[in-house]
């Protein structure tokens, strides 16, 4: 009669549960901590989009006044 195997294959079964939970809440909170010390991780501007503002922008050539027709 082989009535305790199922008992200790379900053990073992909960016992690998255990660890892979463990080890998920481990890297969870790894990678809690690198976010929190990453540059950049604290809410700090993005420098590639630095002083854009959201909304209609203003056209690259309009920087030069534009000449008008019919003087010259």
């Amino acid at each position: 009669m082989q009535k305790s195997r199922p008992t200790q294959n379900k053990r073992a079964r909960e016992r690998a549960k255990q660890e892979k939970q463990q080890m998920k809440a481990a890297r969870r909170q790894e990678a809690k901590a690198q976010k929190a010390t990453r540059p950049g991780g604290d809410g700090a501007e993005d420098p590639d989009i630095a002083g854009i503002v959201p909304g209609p922008q203003k056209s690259p050539w309009d920087d030069e006044p534009l000449e008008e027709e019919g003087q010259g």
